[in-house]
């Protein structure tokens, strides 16, 4: 089992999914992606979150984002639990699930954590670049079901803090001001910011959020 940190490359494989096979690089393109792990087909808190994915696709779309799930369930299963997510849920599913019997993904991700579920993968969840690197890692444990608008919260951020010299403070949401990285001069900050920011303190500059990440 790897142990994967953020920064790395994500491991590439070929692996049955409801959409078909596929091969993940090739899969994702030149998008973002998010990957994440339910522990069991079938189970309450798993629907409630494939349900909450789907109503949330278009703001996943609107980022860029693809999805796709993981279970150790076959991917028979997992077209057969789909009726019952769309029944409850009242929503289709409208990404793919990956079937994943052998273990070859949950082992190279390590989504299998044996202090907690010896034989079942745990809430994990990776947001992958398009570059292939890791930006996020994070887990629940398997009674708690997951929040899909931090997941979203922490897409905006990285993407904005990707393509500017930013940094997002606690609790930050889309469009409100962020930092100023401390890698950046009061110098360079002047040209990057002409309309000035606010200086707590010299390392903490508040600053609008760039305009090009703005909807």
């Amino acid at each position: 089992m790897m142990m994967l940190r953020l920064g790395d490359m994500a491991p590439d494989f070929e692996a049955e999914t409801t959409d078909g096979r596929i091969r993940f690089h090739q899969w994702m393109g030149e998008s973002w992606c998010v990957l994440f792990s339910h522990p069991k087909d079938f189970t309450p808190v798993c629907t409630t979150e494939l349900g909450m994915l789907a109503k949330l696709k278009p703001e996943f779309d609107r980022r860029d984002v693809k999805i796709i799930g993981l279970s150790v369930d076959r991917v028979e299963d997992h077209r057969l639990w789909a009726k019952d997510i769309e029944e409850t849920q009242g929503v289709a599913l409208n990404y793919p699930l990956i079937g994943d019997g052998n273990h070859l993904v949950a082992d190279l991700y390590g989504m299998i954590h044996p202090n907690a579920l010896d034989t079942m993968t745990v809430r994990s969840l990776f947001v992958i670049a398009p570059n292939k690197t890791i930006k996020l890692m994070i887990t629940y444990p398997a009674s708690t079901g997951r929040n899909f608008d931090e997941i979203l919260r922490v897409i905006d951020s990285v993407q904005l803090t990707q393509d500017f010299k930013v940094a997002t403070p606690a609790n930050w949401h889309h469009g409100e001001d962020v930092i100023i990285a401390p890698s950046v001069t009061d110098e360079e900050a002047r040209q990057r910011y002409p309309e000035g920011w606010l200086a707590q303190k010299p390392y903490l500059r508040y600053v609008h959020e760039p305009s090009a990440h703005r909807h």
